[in-house]
């Protein structure tokens, strides 16, 4: 079996270089880590797995992390799930998707956000949430037919106004 937390890799680009500079912005840029893993789904099956994830920052304070002349760094990348967007400017971000079906999983209506963060806690877990539409994934999956991600996300946003909205016309005595 495949050790299951292997080393975190610090990926250097095509020329070498271990920080990326942004092309929009040279003030700010990143620095790409992988690690090899070993996963298990509910259902018991096993998955060898690269995942990776990105170290954000000015360059300055890349710079600063003196990575240049190392291979590995310790701790480990985690899989955060969650039905809240990461990124509330870009909500279609980050969608967890069923294979290439197009489906996105979802758990009871709502979406499910995935993404991958460092953590230099070598006993840092995953977060994951189940996802409960396996009968829209099985779907795609016989005929080819795929769900719209974008109709998921705005019936989303339209349950959250309503929401909103109620508590916005409920009123209170004191």
């Amino acid at each position: 079996m495949a050790e299951n937390n292997a080393r975190v890799t610090i990926a250097r680009d095509e020329q070498g270089s271990v920080i990326r500079v942004s092309k929009t912005n040279p003030e700010f840029g990143h620095v790409r880590l992988t690690q090899n893993k070993v996963l298990f789904n509910t259902q018991g099956w096993v998955n060898n797995k690269q995942l990776s994830t990105l170290i954000h920052g000015t360059v300055e304070d890349l710079k600063a992390l003196n990575l240049e002349n190392k291979e590995s760094l310790p701790g480990n990348i985690v899989v955060r799930e969650q039905t809240e967007p990461f990124n509330t400017n870009d909500p279609d971000r980050d969608l967890k998707m069923a294979g290439d079906t197009g489906v996105v999983c979802c758990a009871h209506g709502e979406p499910i956000y995935r993404k991958t963060f460092y953590s230099m806690d070598e006993n840092a877990t995953d977060t994951l949430v189940a996802h409960t539409n396996s009968d829209a994934i099985r779907e795609a999956n016989g005929d080819g037919s795929s769900i719209n991600v974008e109709k998921i996300v705005e019936e989303k946003k339209e349950s959250k106004k309503e929401k909103e909205i109620e508590m916005e016309e409920e009123t209170f005595e004191l």
